[in-house]
């Protein structure tokens, strides 16, 4: 391991924190949160202080190799909340420090699961903090360093890697920062499109700057105790929408931009999403007509779910918890789902559930063909055999945390749909699950133990997992 250099990246994660908790600060300011305004500046303070030390000396080594990208990514993470939790424990808005890294780990991870019972209790400058962490670690910080500064060269690809959603990362064109860079790019013109079309929607500036973190990051914070339920049914159609685009693999809309329509739309994951979607929205609508007056109420609401659970955003307009059990199955099912590769969203992700598909039609295939030579393919590409034995392995890891956190978090003594839909909710990165920790609810119920159990699913679930499990390893810090 090179400690060296772990070190150096860490420094420029606090340093960009240190930058990021400056927008709170002049929150507050403009809200006459003088108070909790310095706090937001101190801390920052002390996060440039602390990435200034631990840049002070170069490594001699620069090169980045898996191992470290990894460790680097993971620690960077599990660093960033801990600081980024601080600002919420010492305005004594979440005075344990428990539950202010799960309520950071969650915005950063665009989780969106909470342990407030009053969301409207804190202050504007916490809430913009609040949902803009959403918005940092939906894209991911590395992809915004990566984006604006020269860091290691090509063999910056390891840190995209263990920060990127997906079975497999692509670059959009041959250099690792400008890939970064249009993916930003992409990013932010999304949320400054959905900011401008919110404010049309007559949605006061402050809360379309933090619903839309919450939308594009895919996170789900909101800023009212009823998340989204308040607001008028066309900004619900307005955010459904932007959920759903925000589902969408970024390449699409680098290929449309770039004008190669033929490849947006060849895509087989995303034509699979909103197949996904429109079926589950039609299933819900059929099971849920007694419920609503009119069929206009009831379709919005099963597109507003559909599209909040499947992209992991977590936001909510009614309490899915009363929907009939097939709805609530089919909701369970998109949670472990999830969106498409190359997209903001968590969960299993829909290339990943389309490989297992095709992999198990070619098993059928070869028992009744022994003989048989058949290649799995996907966008009209043979799926090379690294990717389908990483997608076996995520499979089974995947399911081994699932089940194993379900057991750990057993011992609260919380019934079974509870917890199952807990540990989903976190690993998948949604938010709200069913019975005691649905959309009405919380997590503060639970205890801290279950609470640092479920932190563990939220950054596992949103780094691919292995980044988190990789620093576990003692051989992982073994030196050269």
């Amino acid at each position: 391991m090179n400690f060296a250099i772990v070190r150096y990246i860490i420094g420029f994660i606090l340093q960009f924190e240190a930058a990021f908790m400056l927008l709170p600060g002049l929150v507050g300011i403009c809200y006459g949160e003088v108070k909790e305004a310095i706090i937001y500046f101190l801390i920052a303070l002390l996060c440039l202080i602390c990435g200034f030390l631990l840049r002070m000396k170069r490594p001699k080594q620069m090169q980045l190799f898996t191992r470290e990208g990894f460790a680097s990514v993971a620690l960077s993470w599990l660093i960033m909340s801990f600081f980024g939790a601080l600002p919420f424990v010492i305005t004594g808005e979440i005075p344990h420090f428990i539950d202010a890294l799960f309520e950071t780990i969650s915005g950063f991870t665009t989780t969106g699961a909470s342990i407030l019972s009053d969301v409207e209790a804190l202050s504007h400058t916490s809430l913009f903090w609040r949902s803009f962490t959403h918005w940092i670690g939906g894209m991911g910080v590395f992809m915004f360093i990566m984006a604006i500064l020269p860091m290691m060269g090509g063999s910056t690809m390891n840190l995209m890697k263990a920060e990127s959603p997906g079975p497999s990362v692509n670059k959009l064109v041959p250099r690792v920062k400008d890939t970064a860079k249009i993916l930003y790019q992409l990013y932010i013109g999304i949320t400054v499109l959905e900011v401008l079309v919110l404010c049309l929607c007559g949605m006061p500036i402050f809360d379309a700057l933090t619903t839309t973190f919450g939308t594009v990051g895919t996170g789900g914070f909101g800023i009212y105790n009823d998340s989204i339920g308040g607001y008028s049914p066309l900004i619900q159609i307005v955010i459904t929408v932007f959920m759903i685009l925000s589902g969408v693999n970024y390449m699409v809309y680098f290929y449309l931009l770039s004008r190669h329509f033929k490849e947006a739309f060849s895509i087989e994951e995303v034509r699979w999403y909103f197949l996904i979607i429109l079926g589950s929205i039609a299933i819900i609508v059929w099971d849920c007509h007694s419920l609503y007056s009119s069929l206009s109420d009831n379709l919005r609401h099963a597109a507003f779910q559909v599209g909040s659970i499947i992209t992991t955003s977590g936001f909510s307009t009614v309490d899915f918890n009363a929907w009939p059990q097939l709805s609530k199955t089919v909701l369970i099912i998109l949670m472990f789902v999830g969106a498409c590769a190359g997209s903001t969203g968590g969960g299993i992700k829909v290339s990943r559930i389309v490989i297992l598909f095709k992999a198990f039609q070619k098993e059928l295939s070869m028992m009744i063909h022994p003989r048989m030579i058949k290649k799995i393919k996907m966008d009209g590409h043979i799926i090379p055999h690294e990717t389908l034995r990483s997608t076996n392995v995520f499979m089974s890891v995947y399911f081994l945390i699932l089940f194993l956190s379900i057991l750990l978090i057993g011992i609260d003594e919380y019934d079974f749909t509870t917890n199952f839909t807990a540990v989903a909710a976190t690993l998948n990165n949604i938010g709200p699950g069913l019975e005691l920790v649905g959309p009405t609810q919380n997590f503060s119920l639970f205890s801290p133990f279950s609470k640092c159990v479920l932190m563990f699913d939220m950054l596992a679930g949103r780094l691919e997992l292995f980044p988190m499990l990789i620093i576990l390893r003692p051989a992982c810090w073994k030196k050269y």
